[in-house]
């Protein structure tokens, strides 16, 4: 089975290494440069879309920002898996709105931004404080301001106004604003879906951002309330897409209660604790999902907790005598993800103290949520 995926980073990395024992060979379109790429060592393995098409048996994507001609090329081969429009929902925050609303999945109130006449009437029809969210290429952060008081109205548009003008896809982008949400926690649902609507689902996974940027997330605490909510938001996302592969959701958990943050229509960053959590990982899964393959368990099979390692190119060694480390072969720079670190432990509170040792060799102001993860397991 030969399959090709759209994007060469780090998850088309992680999809190839997980492949391989399947026999299952995969190539990578780098979107910018046109060449088919093996995503693990960048040997360059041709060149040009629709050749690629041409020699793969299953098409599927590492992240949802992708030329719209692409993705209907793409399509029109009928092997592309999640279809284009999941691929296009999970891209766009009005399409992704749009979907929660038919689906009847909780999602919090929006309007969407095109003018300062807009902008005004979200003041007024969301109440402050507000979060404003760029509807396309938003990620980590990015594409993003908080509107607190009246007084920061006009600052805070000037700086919209000139991310709508400077945006790449200017004539398509605009914001969806969003009430700001005082939520207990932020978890995530990461489960794969096949094509006769068959679903794995993993356990929830409690999740800590630093300055937008996804740090740490745990799997270990049992929530049967929380697990049933998403599962059942989850059945009816995917069900609403007709849905082939791995997808994840995001939540905000309010007393007990999820409401849907976001969805990405592929592999995921919160998911990657499943490598060493559970007895098949989410990358394998997403294979399986668009290879039409049996799905493998989704249990965790111990406590797991996943580390992100942003911007720094090297960590102490002695962390491997009881980490996992995940390398993404990329060059250092702020903000971005270099690699990974996964730690299992027998129970909760060994994985507490875990965090709590790997936190001992790693510097506070590099890892800061190390050690309130640390502490809601302790």
């Amino acid at each position: 089975m030969k399959v090709m995926i759209l994007g060469a980073g780090q998850l088309a990395r992680m999809m190839a290494l997980a492949g391989a024992p399947l026999n299952i060979k995969i190539s990578a379109y780098d979107i910018h440069s046109g060449d088919l790429v093996h995503p693990v060592t960048k040997e360059v393995l041709g060149h040009g879309l629709e050749s690629s098409i041409d020699n793969a048996d299953v098409i599927t994507a590492e992240f949802e920002h992708i030329n719209i001609d692409i993705l209907k090329l793409c399509q029109s081969s009928g092997k592309i898996f999640p279809n284009a429009e999941s691929i296009l929902t999970g891209g766009d925050r009005r399409k992704e709105k749009i979907l929660l609303d038919r689906a009847g999945v909780k999602n919090t109130r929006y309007q969407i931004i095109e003018n300062r006449a807009d902008f005004d009437a979200a003041i007024t029809y969301i109440n402050l404080p507000l979060i404003l969210k760029s509807a396309l290429d938003g990620y980590d952060g990015r594409g993003q301001w908080r509107l607190k008081t009246q007084n920061e109205a006009n600052a805070v548009w000037q700086k919209i106004t000139k991310f709508l003008k400077t945006s790449p896809q200017a004539e398509r982008q605009c914001i969806i604003a969003e009430p700001f949400i005082a939520f207990d926690r932020e978890i995530s649902l990461i489960g794969a879906r096949s094509a006769d609507g068959t679903m794995a689902i993993y356990p929830l996974t409690e999740n800590i951002h630093t300055d937008g940027i996804l740090s740490v997330s745990i799997s270990a605490n049992e929530n049967e309330k929380l697990q049933t909510q998403a599962e059942s938001m989850f059945k009816s996302v995917a069900d609403s897409l007709n849905y082939v592969g791995v997808l994840a959701i995001e939540f905000f958990e309010v007393n007990g209660t999820l409401t849907v943050n976001e969805i990405a229509p592929r592999v995921h960053n919160s998911g990657h604790w499943t490598q060493q959590g559970s007895d098949v990982c989410q990358f394998e899964n997403h294979l399986r999902a668009v290879c039409n393959l049996p799905l493998g368990s989704t249990n965790r099979i111990r406590p797991t907790a996943m580390v992100n390692i942003i911007g720094e190119a090297t960590v102490p060694q002695s962390i491997m005598s009881f980490a996992h480390l995940h390398w993404y072969d990329k060059a250092p720079r702020p903000r971005r993800k270099i690699g990974h670190i996964n730690l299992s432990a027998n129970d909760i509170n060994s994985l507490g103290e875990s965090l709590r040792q790997l936190s001992m060799f790693l510097a506070k102001d590099q890892f800061p949520a190390l050690h309130e993860a640390a502490h809601k397991l302790i």
